[in-house]
């Protein structure tokens, strides 16, 4: 069992968790459709993540990759379903939901000795990649623009249900013979993720300090907010229902939503006093703000200049 684990390759429980972990959020997501279309969702990231391992064995960022990409198809199957076919029968779904994965991994199959280069590879990031993407993604979009321009949602029942699978179909064709560009692209997205995911744990210091600065302000404005209502005689803080209480989570929550200046409204300063004292904040807030990313930055420079190699014959060689 011990040996078996060590032949597997670097990265396979975190490629299989993320792969696994974003199908079941995305199928948590996708719940209120039809009841069987969740388990789908996680059948099928099943399904890509074991036939991945199986044909590359060694290709983790491949198979992360896909996980990002089979969420985004996701995503965007729902979308596009509910906006261009929405009353297409259920019998209907299923099968077009599953076009375009089938042929991408049959393809992947058919393919597989040419792609195993690719999908094993490690290298960053390449420019050279986008003209090949551009090419198969041109068409799928053209696809679903025209599914969304023409007036497929006035059709009847059943004509929606073939459109549908008509239109799953060509992207199917479109995937399957471009295979190589989706390959070149979800193993892109995955090197890109896992870099940026380099560069925030090399800045977790700085980040961290930030968040417990920004933390400790929202406290300390919620406690003042909650020990001036409790000193007032009047509610210091209204509704839309009339004057709140505010209790302390309300306090932490309006300090939070305060030094964020998102503003929903539901809870407004109701006195000049605190009103003041919630413009501070806003102000002193955008002072951290500008604080924390001066300091990210400093220390973005100082380990990107630690990692430079320095040139021969530099000074003190």
């Amino acid at each position: 069992m011990r040996r078996a684990l060590a032949q597997l390759p670097e990265g396979w429980l975190r490629s299989m968790m993320m792969t696994l972990g974003l199908g079941l959020l995305v199928a948590g997501g996708v719940a209120d459709q039809e009841t069987y279309f969740p388990y789908l969702v996680i059948g099928v990231a099943a399904l890509g993540l074991g036939t991945l391992y199986l044909l590359f064995p060694h290709g983790p960022h491949f198979a992360f990759g896909t996980s990002a990409g089979l969420g985004v198809y996701t995503c965007l199957f729902t979308v596009m379903g509910r906006a261009a076919f929405p009353n297409a029968p259920d019998w209907s779904r299923a099968p077009a939901y599953l076009m375009p994965v089938v042929a991408f991994l049959a393809a992947i199959w058919w393919r597989r000795r040419t792609l195993r280069l690719v999908a094993e590879a490690e290298r960053p990031f390449d420019l050279g990649h986008l003209p090949r993407m551009a090419r198969w993604l041109i068409p799928v979009w053209a696809v679903g623009v025209f599914s969304l321009a023409l007036p497929i949602n006035r059709l009847p029942v059943l004509d929606q249900g073939t459109a549908l699978l008509g239109a799953m179909a060509v992207i199917s064709v479109i995937v399957a013979a471009s295979v190589r560009g989706v390959v070149l692209l979800l193993t892109d997205m995955a090197l890109i993720t896992e870099e940026l995911s380099g560069r925030v744990a090399r800045l977790l210091v700085p980040v961290v300090a930030f968040l417990a600065m920004y933390v400790m302000m929202v406290i300390v404005f919620a406690c003042l907010y909650r020990i001036a209502q409790g000193l007032s005689m009047h509610a210091l803080f209204h509704g839309p229902q009339g004057p709140v209480p505010m209790p302390f989570p309300d306090a932490l929550y309006f300090s939070l939503v305060t030094q964020a200046t998102v503003g929903y409204g539901d809870v407004t300063p109701n006195d000049d006093g605190i009103r003041l004292l919630a413009s501070f904040q806003v102000v002193a807030g955008q002072v951290l703000l500008l604080f924390g990313f001066a300091e990210i930055m400093r220390t973005r420079r100082v380990l990107a200049g630690e990692a430079l190699p320095r040139r021969p014959g530099a000074a003190g060689d």
